[in-house]
């Protein structure tokens, strides 16, 4: 979440008339986030997420995330649930941008990554890719390898003002992990982006999932690696068994590994860490002036794929086959 497009109370005041969710109220800047504009929207029955769409979100892609939410809301997931004007459509537009309202989720970021919450999300998780099937819409993961090379190609002239030789070194594990991908382990609709900011807490337990807008189809387990870069590790860049254990089996309580998944988390854990790494160089050096928003820092991932280099299988992750 971030805001890129000002909207004045005006302007939500005029979208909001193809709803019955009353006058808006209040309008509130949401800083976080580096994909789209949002906004706490307060009306005169309750609060609401509006989002307006920006240019990396792709508008033939918005029925597929809009849908999901709504598929995975009626199924029991506590996320967000797209707001339906009084025509049934749940998109619009605001300002020169496709634009959306979602329901509000209660809750909190936690502001200190506990064990327990890992084992939370791995259920979280799982529960959400068993309730996504049967979602009839299709996504493929724009952000796999195909993505990566793109990313690498517009990053190559630029990325050693990040860091010395951080091009080679982005070159040369892109071609290790091209090599090793594995192509052949459960399928299915991923979050791809379940960073702790887009997980809700109260009192110790998780409430909401947010943030759909790198939801696609790909490999089951490398959600889970998703989790583990985002999760698992502390600041000072040692990786938490403990929090990854609980994890593992908060998944497994709700849908259980196949031992081909389990072998293949280091690899997915190292796609995943490049992912990032790259998704954030290119923001870092393509940063939006005046928008409301601070890029993150790409060298975070950096120090992690140092880890992921040096294990040898998924027991230095302490997790057991």
């Amino acid at each position: 979440m971030a805001v890129y497009t000002k909207v004045s109370k005006a302007e939500a005041e005029a979208f909001l008339r193809a709803y019955d969710l009353g006058a808006c109220e209040d309008l509130i800047g949401i800083k976080q986030g580096v994909e789209n504009t949002n906004y706490i929207l307060h009306t005169a029955k309750d609060r609401y997420i509006l989002t307006l769409y920006e240019k990396r979100v792709k508008p033939e892609d918005l029925p597929f995330f809009l849908g999901l939410m709504d598929h995975l809301a009626q199924k029991g997931v506590r996320c967000p649930q797209p707001v339906r004007n009084e025509a049934g459509a749940m998109l619009g537009e605001l300002n020169g941008r496709p634009a959306a309202i979602t329901s509000f989720l209660p809750g909190e970021m936690t502001k200190r990554i506990l064990p327990e919450e890992c084992g939370e999300l791995g259920r979280a998780l799982a529960g959400m890719h068993v309730a996504a099937k049967g979602f009839p819409l299709h996504r493929p993961n724009a952000l796999s390898l195909p993505g990566w090379e793109k990313l690498l190609k517009d990053c190559r002239a630029r990325a050693d003002e990040v860091r010395p030789g951080l091009s080679k070194i982005l070159e040369t594990e892109f071609a290790y992990l091209r090599a090793h991908w594995p192509t052949d382990l459960p399928f299915g609709v991923i979050h791809a982006d379940l960073f702790p900011d887009n997980v809700f807490f109260d009192k110790g337990k998780l409430c909401g999932l947010i943030d759909f807008y790198f939801a696609c189809e790909d490999m089951l387990a490398y959600d889970l690696g998703i989790c583990f870069n985002a999760w698992g590790f502390e600041r000072h860049v040692s990786f938490n068994i403990t929090k990854a254990r609980l994890m593992v089996k908060g998944y497994e309580e709700v849908r259980p590994l196949t031992d081909a998944e389990k072998a293949a988390l280091p690899i997915l854990m190292r796609g995943s860490d490049l992912r990032f790494l790259l998704t954030r160089l290119y923001d870092w050096l393509n940063r939006v002036p005046g928008a409301l928003v601070k890029p993150k820092d790409p060298l975070e991932y950096m120090t992690r794929l140092h880890f992921h280099q040096m294990a040898k299988d998924i027991s230095d992750y302490g997790i057991d086959t």
